[in-house]
């Protein structure tokens, strides 16, 4: 049986450093995970939880990496309470209240294990402000404290960070590469690996997930055909579209929400109540991120569907991802220009930025399907600011 770490598809030097950190038992204090988004830095993190918070230990049957206890399905499942990962919640990065309740929380005791680890995403967004905050305690965490931080770059990160972590870099996975992973992974097509891994953002391990869920696979086919109708769309129609889509992002939120309450009812009779709060608290970032994953696999989608539009109009056909959707492309590219396609595209981003300023699921599916319609087939100028921010 695979541990814990095989999990971490296509970093193998990192997988084996991990693997051996544990196995040795000198886990250090702080790692800092650089490497570019879709390097399964997050993957390997809660990898690492699992080796790290195995109750067999470094020394027990394979190396305390065992994969499949319930403390390590629990973490692999992001549902273990000693296992916290955070985010940014502000615009532009980390609020320094916000890394202050970090640091308080750090001091608090475990509440089923022996240690905790901390997983905080895009440190990079880490200010100044907010960094003097965290300092002292990612210098000198508590005894059974375990900080793992991720970041795009290591040169993005304020130095102070850099030098009070030890740094695992994660090499960029070429795409065919990453195909390869993904088929090996799913046993999906190198042609449906591809349209996996343009709907995640790169993500290996997401590209696994969303090939083997149905429920994503309608989402997609879903998109797509709403993408093809757009040329034909009036304003109503769009925001038809757009109710639909909202009500597709949330519907997973429902089997999520489900097993919350299933574990939180398992656990109340001997949980204290500030370990309930602290469960709660992590449902709730357990359920924006859901909600932020679905809306950047829409975003990629799109952006997927557009690329393969410009590819066409460009002259360049057997270029397509998504060759499932070909009759719709070609028809697309038909009635527009390559410039087009690309202001398009460069719409889409700007709404899937949206996504990080917390803007709503609503706001953005409708002015991004706006944005696509008015630029693409010429109702709008391709340099126009995205209807959600205009003043």
């Amino acid at each position: 049986m695979a541990d814990a770490f095989e999990n971490i598809l296509g970093q193998p030097y990192v997988r084996d450093f991990l693997r051996a950190t544990v196995s040795s038992g000198r886990v250090s204090h702080a790692y800092l995970f650089c490497g570019p988004a879709g390097s399964n830095k997050t993957v390997a993190a809660y990898a690492f939880a699992q080796g790290i918070m195995c109750p067999k230990g470094p020394k027990g049957p394979r190396g305390g990496m065992c994969g499949a206890c319930d403390a390590c399905s629990r973490i692999l499942r992001r549902k273990h309470p000693d296992v916290r990962f955070f985010a940014p919640e502000g615009a532009a990065g980390y609020l320094v209240e916000q890394v202050r309740s970090i640091v308080a929380d750090t001091s608090l005791a475990p509440i089923q294990a022996q240690r905790k680890v901390y997983i905080l995403d895009r440190v990079d967004l880490l200010g100044t402000q907010a960094a003097n905050a965290f300092l002292k305690t990612l210098e000198e965490p508590p005894a059974d404290v375990v900080l793992i931080l991720l970041a795009r770059t290591r040169e993005s990160v304020l130095p102070t960070i850099v030098s009070r972590c030890q740094v695992v870099p994660f090499r960029t996975i070429p795409v065919s590469e990453a195909a390869g992973i993904v088929v090996q992974n799913s046993g999906a097509s190198a042609q449906q690996a591809r349209v996996a891994l343009q709907a995640c953002d790169g993500s290996l391990t997401r590209a696994v997930e969303f090939l083997k869920s149905n429920e994503r696979l309608q989402f997609r086919a879903r998109v797509l055909e709403i993408l093809s109708l757009l040329a034909r769309a009036d304003d109503w129609d769009i925001i038809g579209f757009a109710a639909d889509l909202v009500v597709r992002v949330k519907l997973p939120l429902d089997d999520v929400r489900a097993e919350q309450e299933a574990e939180l009812a398992e656990n109340a009779d001997f949980l204290a109540k500030s370990a309930i709060r602290q469960i709660e608290a992590r449902n709730k970032r357990q359920i924006t991120a859901k909600t932020l994953e679905s809306l950047r696999q829409l975003a990629g989608i799109a952006r997927s569907w557009l690329r393969d539009v410009m590819v066409v109009a460009s002259g360049a056909p057997d270029t397509v991802v998504s060759d499932d959707a070909r009759e719709a492309i070609e028809a697309a590219a038909a009635a527009t220009t390559p410039p087009r396609a690309a202001a398009a595209i460069a719409a889409v981003r700007r709404c899937d930025a949206a996504i990080s300023y917390n803007v709503s699921p609503e706001t953005c599916i409708d002015a991004m399907l706006f944005e696509i319609r008015d630029i693409l087939y010429g109702r709008g100028m391709p340099d126009a600011a995205p209807r959600a921010y205009r003043r």
